[in-house]
């Protein structure tokens, strides 16, 4: 989950601020997400696949759409990137629950964002800090959801079950190596943090 997102204007905190353009396509593609799930559990992929590429299209389309009028924001982004987790995750889980993908997954996939989230501040109105396997794998889990989507809604052979399988056991691997990288990242940022701390006087006597 990573795009360029520039840093909040805290000054601008109306309720008025979320009612934009941009945050409506987000909206649009948060509604999406459960109706997907749903779609797939029932096995009529020809309707996931048209509801996954409305959340496609509104993905690509949201973030431009806020930085030409002027609205993009670190809470915007916030939500841009939650609800492609949650569209993500439900989509998924509902294709692990057809044995498409390893249940394992989903799970992950909710776990490495609220990770993201809480080691970026975000809750505070930073914007969101990516790595670099984190926005490669964000990306990969929307390619492994509409794999087997435009497979079944077209009636065809290939992918194999067992290859979407492999790929969704890759993207298992790789997101907890982007957990374990942020995770190392955080220690190794507190740990340079104070080191140049300065030096109080009740630090000075619990050192004698």
């Amino acid at each position: 989950y990573a795009w360029d997102m520039r840093a909040p204007d805290v000054s601008t905190s109306s309720a008025g601020s979320w009612l934009t353009l941009a945050n409506g396509l987000t909206l649009g593609r948060l509604l999406a997400a459960p109706l997907c799930a749903c779609a797939i559990a029932e096995g009529r992929f020809d309707a996931a696949l048209l509801l996954f590429a409305f959340a496609v299209a509104t993905d690509f389309a949201d973030g431009p759409v806020a930085r030409r009028r002027g609205e993009d924001s670190a809470r915007g982004g916030l939500f841009d990137h939650l609800t492609d987790a949650i569209f993500a995750a439900l989509g998924l889980a509902a294709l692990a629950e057809v044995g498409e993908v390893p249940a394992l997954l989903p799970w992950l996939v909710a776990a490495a964002f609220a990770q993201y989230t809480l080691d970026s501040r975000a809750l505070s109105g930073a914007p969101l800090r990516a790595s670099a396997l984190g926005r490669w794998n964000g990306i990969a889990y929307f390619v492994l959801l509409g794999t087997p989507l435009v497979r079944d809604a077209l009636g065809l052979a290939w992918p194999s079950a067992a290859y979407v399988q492999a790929l969704g056991w890759a993207l298992v691997a790789t997101t907890l190596v982007s957990m374990a990288d942020r995770g190392l990242a955080l220690m190794r940022q507190t740990a340079a943090s104070r080191r140049r701390a300065p030096e109080t006087p009740g630090d000075r006597r619990r050192d004698r």
